[in-house]
């Protein structure tokens, strides 16, 4: 294990740097977490931080230390994934790899000590308490119904993923080496007590995990001890370790991570084809031939300056007409994410209730869990393609594959149904627009067309399907 540097918590003039500390007292500090809605969640989570003092200091510029005195606070975060949990979630099917990890660093490396197959729990024990090896629970809001509502509420606040591992170290043992993430990480101290140290990111905003050697990263810029309750930010590309200190019996954390992928870069990447796409049926300039032979060309400097004129272009419509879409992205998110956690309420994606007159005020369910997008339509085979609009929502989605990768078809296949579904939907709506032509027998108000109308209808009769409108309706 590497040798630790300096004390844990109080160090001296010549020790290292002190995250920023907020310190809160059980007196005054805030119960357990809010749930009301994303943005109570995420200020409970960061509590006493302010987000907006957050945002403007902290997200993506430096880590932030929340060290809490707060018993009920503590009991909370302990009820979220406890070590003595391992042996029931044992009894469901656990497997190596798939489910969990069991690993250790030694001499800087991680050494994996996975077994084959299927995870039994009194190997699992002997592993932990006489191999001193860390367990490293994959994705465990699958199965814990609290770390659920709390990741389904970050995904609607955040716009983007949210995974989680929960990392159970026994004492006088570190898990992984000196490294750095590619993610945003929220670390809630649950069981126990972990020593952390920190380090100056050799790759600031990283885009890929990366092991760093400890003759590279020099001394740690900040080194603390996280306790029941405590709460650790830090920015992707931060190197860090931690390790369980001796004489505390174990440590058990939850990471909780976000913005993986979600970057400008990666943003443009997802809609600047849309952009050229349609920038090129207006302006002849993208439809010109490129040079002949520049593909087969080594060197192509000479069509750099044509390029950064076509490039102009671009920026120049997109500040005209202010259109910038993704298409992918925003897929992959809602097919991906979690669904809403309902409880014992999920009568509510039933369709039911009055259904609405075409005047009426409705309210829609689950805002956050769909989003909209303009695309050609991809089942016209036509030379040109209409545009459509589709709704693309994750009421369906499956809290038991999330955030598991893509080692079947399964997420896939259980995916798509739903956005094809929509899809239909829309295809639907244009078919009853054009049935509505000829329909003089439609009733509605006099200021809307009769194609409008059974339009709507149409579509509100699909949101109710889906479980987007309440079963109450105010006329």
């Amino acid at each position: 294990m590497p040798k630790k540097e300096g004390k844990h918590a109080d160090m001296g003039k010549d020790g290292p740097a002190q995250c920023k500390r907020a310190k809160v007292e059980a007196g005054c500090s805030p119960s357990v977490m809010s749930f009301e809605n994303p943005d109570s969640l995420f200020e409970s989570l960061i509590s006493p931080i302010k987000q907006e003092v957050f945002f403007r200091e902290y997200w993506e510029q430096k880590p932030l230390l929340v060290q809490r005195n707060n018993p009920l606070l503590a009991a909370y975060y302990q009820s979220l994934f406890q070590l003595s949990d391992l042996k029931e979630l044992c009894g469901r099917g656990l497997y190596y790899g798939r489910d969990l990890n069991i690993c250790r660093c030694v001499n800087g490396k991680k050494k994996v000590l996975n077994k084959e197959g299927k995870v039994n729990y009194m190997q699992l024990k002997k592993d932990f308490d006489q191999k001193k090896a860390t367990i490293q629970f994959h994705q465990p809001q699958r199965f814990k119904e609290e770390l659920w509502k709390i990741q389904e509420k970050l995904e609607c606040y955040f716009g983007s993923l949210v995974g989680s591992n929960v990392y159970m170290t026994p004492q006088g043992s570190q898990g992984l080496p000196p490294h750095y993430d590619d993610v945003e990480v929220f670390i809630l101290q649950l069981e126990g007590e972990k020593h952390w140290r920190l380090y100056k990111p050799t790759v600031h905003l990283a885009r890929e995990y990366n092991v760093e050697s400890e003759d590279r990263i020099g001394n740690p810029t900040h080194e603390f001890i996280l306790k029941p309750g405590d709460l650790l930010y830090f920015p992707r590309g931060t190197i860090h370790q931690a390790d369980t200190p001796p004489g505390i019996s174990y440590s058990t954390h939850v990471t909780i991570s976000t913005y993986q992928n979600n970057s400008w870069g990666d943003f443009l990447l997802d809609a600047i084809p849309a952009l050229v796409f349609d920038t090129a049926k207006e302006d002849v300039a993208l439809r010109t031939s490129i040079p002949r032979k520049l593909l087969m060309q080594v060197d192509v400097a000479d069509s750099t300056k044509k390029l950064s004129s076509l490039l102009r272009r671009l920026a120049d419509r997109l500040e005209n007409t202010r259109e910038l879409r993704s298409s992918d992205m925003k897929k992959d998110f809602i097919m991906n994410r979690l669904p809403p956690c309902l409880g014992c309420d999920s009568d509510t994606l039933t369709p039911g209730g009055k259904f609405p007159r075409i005047d009426s005020k409705i309210r829609l369910q689950f805002r956050d869990h769909a989003v909209i997008t303009v695309e050609p339509d991809q089942e016209n085979s036509d030379e040109i393609r209409r545009e459509m609009v589709y709704v693309y929502h994750s009421l369906k989605n499956k809290r038991e594959t999330h955030m598991m990768g893509t080692e079947d078809d399964t997420a896939n296949e259980e995916g798509t149904p739903q956005v094809c579904a929509l899809k239909h939907l829309t295809a639907g709506l244009h078919k009853y627009t054009v049935e509505a032509k000829q329909n003089t027998a439609c009733s509605c108000p006099s200021n809307y067309s009769k194609a409008f109308c059974l339009a709507v209808t149409f579509l509100l009769s699909r949101l109710m399907d889906c479980g987007f409108l309440c079963h109450t309706w105010m006329h």
